[in-house]
């Protein structure tokens, strides 16, 4: 910028003072009919938007950075600079600078951030869009989530941990915290989220309980039943400071704010939401959940079946009515296609009446609302008469506003532009001043020539012509022959060779209505629309209430489709321990298969007195994860209130799915495999309950095998024995040795996923069957990955002998306690030759169990190697 003493130009020096009101924010300026960026803002511009970076001159002040597109385009540009992480404050001209002299008044009407924005452009039309603020007190945090897109209003307070599973569920754009509490933050939640920092003062009761009681019109906030949440509460007053501070005052939209209750919803932490790939997958165009599941009507319902995927109640009764809906709608698919399709002319409500909220809804969105209106209006006919409780109790709820439908049908055109600016926005008919206006600037043509007629007629001058010029506006031309038939009253004001001009007072007045008209015209109807959208507004809560049935609705409708296409079943649901699954199928992989390829079913059973742990064993690529990942997902979708892909399911209420499923480095962070997946075990042995259902894929692998081993037998122990929770478990290892637990508890039972071997190839079957696996196929899935067959033919022989060697000594499943202790030595070599003893030494070394095939050709070079050199 300019330096010390140098002179800026006015309009350099109103810019300044703006952007020193909003550090750390990209300034988009309005200058004439551009935004315009300057300096460091134009550079970083240029840079995302793809848009030429220039100089101008600032005074003596030399010259700045600028780069600016068409205020027009502002739709398109907007959404890239906060996708790229901007803060972004708008800066409009605040007064018609046909009107004024010298510079514009100019001031921030909106400043966007990533987690303060409603632009369809910026938000995802399937998810929301959640603005978190956390406040931390003693070991203890309070959180809000509010979506500005939708007034969504949520708050909670609970341990770092429950906080953590929240901001993976909720997911939100942007997290707030106070300045003081930057390390914290980063110690517990890491670098996954888009932060900004707040003073202090901002997080204190008293100025949260104003900011509240205030914004919600309420002496106290017990309505809300949040009253005892202190944390929570200052949490959500400081949201509230923050759409203040980022100039979002009209918010009328966020009429209510909920608690999240823990105790409604099923516990999945972000393990496991990653490892069953609910939502979101690590694996670049993996199918995940929502994916299969989402056939919704709308962009509201699509986010409601978001949350229901990530909140699976855990109480039988309200799962039980979403199940008898689903079952009702699964019967009767005529109304089901009938109901979609009025949904789906209804579109995103949620988001249009926010938008009514924030005083942002144009024209074409208002009519969009009255058709919505209307299409629940059939919606509530339709589900009042149908023989289904739940039904019927939505269509009760729902209220199709049809005086503020009538108003807006009544009011508007039918088919109005975006803008109010291009006119033809209010309904012919509505107001008399408006229609005259109309007549005046779209019917002169008409006006003017019956005037013309009229005045001929009267003074017998056939040869009037009535026309206009810049000096005097409008006149009658009269031509030297009939001069004399010309009445008193007019106003002579020219004088040509062949003819006289006049003016009469009717032609002047109608002068000033048609030239001010189209201004007149356009104030009007901007105030119109203004006083429809104010009466809209007024319906803010029962429009809402219909947005989250007709969200409900959808979901359960889409429940239906879903499971006839897919051949889903409905699940029993059900307050004991069992889960019970008779073919049982994994939703996403089934999905995927190659046409004509069929699933291949398997069942389950657990509870928690006869088969409560249940060890998998078989080989790499036989299944095992797939079928703990199905079990998870069966059970999850059974609480939702899905039908599920299976024969049969009995599903004992869970209450908390734990996952450890496939390695995880966090390398970045400085955390191996192994020291990740000890960090996820020991969060759900630390965690787990009486009703949990526990899914751990290859525990121990990522340290020695002796390890590995020690510490994936007294997990199962652990498990096994607890004193208050006999957590259902599903335990898939390549450690045969596990099979042993068997023999000494009681409620521990060995299953494998078969194979089969014709001569020297393996043909997986992915069937689970009673027993363990005594072969891991390390070497036949090498095979089918093309390794050379020297090197297959090389590990088989080596194999041989060590599984020889190894049933000759003491067998390693003899006692895992004797394993600790001492290392089987493996006595493959009797000779005292120093080269043998070289390559017995390095044999004895391998864990043939976790070789892989790049770990085998290195070693057999290595022993070539030794031979050559010998």
């Amino acid at each position: 910028m300019a330096g010390k003493g140098t002179k800026e130009t006015p309009l350099m020096t109103q810019y300044n003072q703006i952007k020193a009101k909003y550090p750390g924010a990209l300034l988009l300026f309005r200058v004439g009919d551009f935004y315009e960026t300057f300096g460091e803002d134009a550079v970083k511009a240029s840079q995302i938007l793809g848009i030429v970076l220039t100089k101008r001159a600032n005074g003596s002040a030399s010259h700045i950075e600028l780069a600016g597109f068409p205020h027009h385009s502002i739709e398109t540009y907007l959404p890239k600079l906060v996708r790229a992480g901007q803060r972004v404050a708008i800066c409009d001209q605040l007064e018609d600078p046909k009107s004024v002299k010298g510079i514009v008044k100019r001031g921030v009407t909106e400043l966007v951030t990533p987690g303060v924005a409603y632009n369809d452009n910026i938000v995802q039309q399937k998810s929301n869009n959640y603005l978190a603020t956390l406040h931390f007190d003693k070991g203890t945090i309070g959180v809000a989530f509010l979506d500005i897109s939708t007034g969504e209003f949520l708050t909670a307070q609970g341990n770092a941990e429950y906080i953590d599973k929240l901001l993976q569920s909720f997911k939100p754009s942007e997290v707030i915290f106070a300045k003081s509490k930057s390390k914290e933050f980063t110690e517990l939640f890491g670098g996954r989220f888009y932060t900004f920092i707040l003073d202090d003062w901002a997080f204190t009761n008293d100025y949260a309980q104003e900011n509240l009681l205030k914004h919600f019109e309420v002496n106290s906030l017990k309505g809300f039943g949040i009253e005892k949440l202190n944390l929570g509460i200052i949490a959500a007053g400081v949201a509230l400071h923050y759409l203040n501070e980022t100039e979002h005052r009209q918010l009328q939209h966020i009429t209510n704010i909920s608690r999240i209750e823990e105790d409604r919803y099923m516990w999945l932490d972000r393990f496991t939401v990653r490892n069953l790939e609910l939502v979101g997958s690590s694996n670049e165009d993996a199918k995940t959940l929502i994916d299969v599941l989402d056939h919704t009507s709308s962009a509201m319902g699509a986010r409601m079946l978001r949350k229901w995927v990530l909140m699976p109640l855990k109480n039988r009764k309200p799962i039980e009515e979403r199940l008898d809906v689903v079952s009702f709608f699964f019967k009767h698919n005529e109304l089901r296609e009938t109901l979609e399709q009025h949904i789906r002319q209804i579109g995103d409500l949620e988001r249009l009446v926010s938008k009514i909220g924030l005083q942002k809804a144009n024209p074409r969105e208002i009519v969009q609302l009255k058709r919505a209106l209307r299409a629940i209006e059939e919606i509530k006919k339709l589900c009042e008469n149908v023989d289904q409780e739940s039904v019927k109790r939505i269509a009760e709820q729902i209220n199709p506003c049809a005086s503020i439908s009538e108003k807006i049908d009544k009011e508007l055109q039918a088919d109005p532009p975006v803008a109010v600016a291009k006119g033809k926005v209010i309904a012919d008919g509505f107001n008399e001043e408006l229609d005259k206006l109309r007549k005046i600037s779209y019917g002169g043509k008409d006006y003017l020539l019956e005037l013309q007629r009229k005045e001929a007629e009267a003074t017998g001058i056939s040869s009037l012509k009535i026309a206009f010029n810049n000096v005097f506006g409008y006149y009658l031309e009269v031509s030297n022959t009939h001069k004399d038939k010309v009445p008193t009253e007019w106003i002579r004001k020219q004088t040509l060779v062949n003819a006289e001009r006049y003016i009469t007072p009717e032609l002047k007045e109608y002068e000033d209505q048609i030239l001010g008209a189209e201004e007149k015209i356009h104030a009007l109807e901007t105030k119109l629309f203004s006083d429809l959208l104010a009466s809209v507004a007024e319906f803010i809560r029962p429009i809402q209430l219909n947005a989250t049935l007709i969200a409900q609705l959808d979901v359960l409708l889409c429940f239906a489709t879903i499971a006839q296409k897919n051949y889903y079943v409905r699940p029993v649901v059900s307050d004991d321990k069992v889960l019970d699954i008779k073919g049982g199928r994994h939703p996403v992989i089934e999905k995927n298969l190659p046409i004509g390829e069929e699933y291949i079913t398997n069942s389950v059973y657990l509870d928690d007195e006869t088969q409560q742990i249940i060890i998998i064993t078989g080989p790499n690529m036989a299944g095992k994860s797939a079928l703990l990942r199905q079990t998870g997902l069966i059970v999850l979708m059974a609480q939702m209130g899905c039908f599920v892909p299976a024969k049969e399911a009995h599903v004992g209420i869970v209450d908390k799915i734990f996952t450890r499923v496939g390695a995880s480095d966090n390398l970045s962070s400085g955390e191996s495999t192994f020291m990740v997946e000890m960090n996820e075990t020991a969060s759900i042995l630390n965690n787990l309950s009486d009703r949990s259902l526990i899914l751990l894929d290859e525990i121990g692998r990522g340290t020695s095998t002796y390890d590995g081993i020690s510490i994936a037998w007294a997990i199962v122990e652990f498990l096994h024995n607890h004193p208050n929770a006999n957590a259902k478990t599903l335990f898939a290892t390549h450690y045969h040795e596990l099979n042993e637990l068997s023999n000494s508890f009681s409620r521990i039972k060995n299953f494998n996923v078969t194979v089969k071997e014709v001569g020297n190839k393996v043909i997986f079957l992915r069937k689970l069957v009673p027993g363990g696996s005594e072969h891991s196929f390390g070497i036949h899935v090498a095979k089918m990955a093309g390794m050379p067959p020297r090197v297959l033919l090389r590990a088989n022989e080596i194999l041989r002998r060590l599984e020889n060697e190894r049933t000759g000594g003491e067998h390693v499943k003899a006692s895992i306690m004797k394993m600790q202790k001492q290392a089987v030595q493996l006595q493959m070599f009797a000779l005292e030759d120093p080269i043998l003893i070289k390559i017995r030494d390095v044999l004895n070394n391998l864990d043939v169990n976790t070789l892989t095939p790049v770990d085998a050709l290195m070693k057999l070079d290595e022993i070539q190697k030794v031979l050559k050199n010998s």
